[in-house]
C-alpha cells in the first residue's frame, strides 16, 4: 500500500507552518495517535501528562499485518496528530486515514533520518547472495533530504518500499524520532513547548547513554562471532550501528514468504559461517527458526523484539528496556556456547 502523506507530513516549510495553526480539538490535552507501541513510548516520554495517547497496534503485534478495529478509525478521526514511521511500515494507514476522513496531520517521524536500501530483492531474487557481505546493506545507508524522501515514499515501484523501516533499531535514529515528535508537539501545541523541549532533552540524555551502553556491551562479543540469526530481516539499522550481522530467512516484512530454496540456502550459510547464536521474535511464528535451529545445531536463544515491544511487566516494555534486552541477550547467547 503506497503512502500519499508527503504533502502533510513534512516538518518543514509549509507543512510546519500548517501545524502550526492547527489547534488541538481537546481541551483537556493534545489527542495523539501513534500507530505502534514503539513510537507510543517515544511519545509518552515527551508528551507527559499533556497529551492522551492511544496506540493502534499494541504490544508484542505485527504492525506489518495489522488489520484495524472500529475503535481505531474513531480514535483517528478525534486525533490532533497521528504518528507514524511511514516508509511503508503501517501499510494499512492509508486505508484507515481514507475511511475516516481524518484531518489531523500524520506526522512521518523518519524524516532526517539517515537510510538503509531495503535488500528484500535481494531476498527474494539472489538466495544465495543475499547475505553474502552485510556490508553492501551498511554501505548503502543514504541521507535523504525531504523531497527525496516524499519521492521515495509516492513513487517506489517495490510494494515495501526503497528504504528499510525499521529505523528505530539504532539509537542515534531514535533520537530523531524524539527530535521529530518534539518538534510537533510544539506546532499543534505552542503553550506546552517549553515541557515538550524539556521532556525530549531529559529523555535524549537517556537515549545517549543507552547508546553507549549497547557499544560496550557489543564491544565484549569476539568480533568474529557476531552473526546472528533472526526471523525477519528488521535489525539491520543495529547491524550497521554496532557492528554485528543478522541473517534472516524472510525480508523486512513478515509477510514475506521464506521460498525453500531461500531456507536451504541460509542453512548452507550458517553452517559455513558458524552462526553465534539464532532468536525467535516477538512478532514472528517461531516454527521456521525452530526448524533453522534443528537442521544447523545452532541453540536458539531467546526472543528478540523487533517491530512492537513487550507488555507491561515484561523485558522489554519500553525502547530502552527492550534495546538493552536485545543486545544482552546476543552478547550472552554468545559468550555462553
Amino acid at each position: 500500500m503506497m503512502f500519499k502523506f508527503a504533502k502533510s507530513i513534512s516538518m518543514t516549510g509549509a507543512a510546519t507552518l500548517a501545524l502550526l495553526a492547527w489547534a488541538p480539538a481537546n481541551a483537556q490535552g493534545l489527542q495523539v495517535v501513534s500507530t505502534f507501541s514503539i513510537i507510543s513510548d517515544f511519545a509518552s516520554h515527551v508528551g507527559g501528562d499533556r497529551i492522551m495517547l492511544t496506540t493502534l497496534v499494541p504490544a508484542n503485534s505485527d504492525a506489518h499485518s495489522y488489520e484495524p478495529k472500529p475503535t481505531d478509525a474513531i480514535a483517528v478521526g478525534k486525533a490532533d496528530l497521528v504518528l507514524a514511521n511511514g516508509l511503508h511500515f503501517e501499510g494499512f494507514l492509508d486505508r484507515l486515514i481514507q475511511a475516516t476522513s481524518a484531518k489531523a496531520p500524520v506526522i512521518v517521524l523518519t524524516q532526517g533520518v539517515e537510510l538503509l536500501r531495503n535488500t528484500e530483492d535481494e531476498h527474494d531474487n539472489h538466495p544465495e547472495d543475499s547475505h553474502d557481505d552485510h556490508d553492501h546493506h551498511n554501505q548503502a545507508r543514504q541521507q535523504v533530504d525531504s523531497h527525496e524522501h516524499d519521492h521515495a515514499e509516492e513513487h517506489t515501484d517495490h510494494h515495501h518500499g526503497t528504504y528499510d523501516p525499521h529505523a528505530w533499531q539504532s539509537v542515534r535514529n531514535a533520537q530523531i524520532y524524539v527530535s521529530n515528535i518534539a518538534t510537533a508537539f510544539c506546532a499543534a501545541d505552542a503553550s506546552g513547548c517549553p515541557t515538550y523541549q524539556a521532556n525530549a532533552k531529559a529523555y535524549d540524555q537517556k537515549l545517549q547513554a543507552l547508546d553507549a551502553e549497547l557499544k560496550a556491551a557489543v564491544a565484549q562479543i569476539p568480533a568474529d562471532q557476531r552473526t546472528i540469526i533472526t526471523s525477519h530481516d528488521a535489525f539491520g539499522y543495529l547491524a550497521h550501528e554496532y557492528g554485528l550481522q543478522f541473517l534472516a530467512p524472510q525480508g523486512i516484512n513478515t509477510g514475506s514468504e521464506a521460498s525453500a530454496a531461500g531456507v536451504a540456502s541460509l542453512i548452507q550459510q550458517i553452517k559455513a559461517r558458524k552462526a553465534s547464536a539464532i532468536f525467535v521474535e516477538n512478532v514472528s511464528n517461531p516454527r521456521l527458526i525452530q526448524q533453522i535451529a534443528s537442521e544447523t545445531g545452532v541453540s536458539i536463544g531467546g526472543k528478540l523484539y523487533s517491530d512492537a515491544l513487550s507488555a507491561a511487566g515484561g523485558p522489554a516494555s519500553t525502547y530502552i528496556d527492550m534495546m538493552r534486552h536485545n543486545v544482552n541477550s546476543i552478547r550472552d547467547a554468545v559468550l555462553k556456547r
